[in-house]
């Protein structure tokens, strides 16, 4: 019940109240204007991040080991792209921060012993084709007598 009490009521009443001051120092357009930009600078880095980190990911799991600690940033990136998109200044924030690295490696090494990332890894699950090898191509022509017609269910 805290958690929902936190995202549902103090979040809002927190957006609010900085609205509220953010509007009475810069205006109303500038404010809404402010959050817009906010919001779209925000989409761009969490697309710049999440590409690196996937990009992090895919070349731990090539190399046969478990990207856990790629897996708790995405769900963080994640995290700080629905803080980015709610409109507010102090959701903003609380992306932008999750947008730093060093901000995220902080968080994975004070709350590390409370994440569990379980998974499966198996070697030589893939198969890359070396340039050694050769495709052969070629054309084929189908000799039975089946004809397209004759697959028709049978009338009665």
């Amino acid at each position: 019940m805290p958690v929902f009490l936190v995202l549902f009521i103090v979040i809002p009443l927190i957006e609010i109240a900085l609205f509220i001051q953010v509007g009475d120092e810069i205006g109303v357009l500038a404010t809404v204007g402010l959050i817009i930009l906010t919001a779209v600078i925000g989409v761009a880095l969490l697309r710049w991040q999440g590409v690196a980190t996937l990009l992090r990911a895919r070349s731990r799991m090539a190399s046969g080991e478990l990207p856990a600690r790629e897996m708790i940033e995405g769900v963080m990136l994640a995290i700080a792209g629905a803080f980015l998109l709610t409109p507010g200044f102090f959701t903003d924030t609380l992306g932008f921060l999750l947008l730093i690295p060093m901000s995220r490696r902080w968080i994975i090494h004070t709350w590390g012993d409370k994440i569990k990332v379980q998974g499966a890894s198996q070697r030589g699950a893939f198969y890359r084709a070396s340039e050694d090898e050769h495709t052969f191509e070629g054309e084929y022509r189908r000799t039975d007598s089946t004809n397209p017609t004759d697959r028709e269910l049978p009338k009665k």
